[in-house]
């Protein structure tokens, strides 16, 4: 069975980066899921 993939949308990608930040009091790291979510939004909305 094949995963049907899903891209990245802007909107998403700032969700995720807000719930990110808010956990970790108001930082997202380099290399986090959050991160990578904003590089992928931004690749995708090209």
């Amino acid at each position: 069975m094949t995963k049907k993939s899903t891209p990245m949308t802007p909107a998403r990608a700032a969700a995720v980066q807000s719930a990110t930040a808010k956990k970790c009091g108001g930082t997202v790291s380099k290399g986090s899921f959050a991160a990578r979510a904003t590089r992928a939004a931004a690749k995708n909305s090209k």
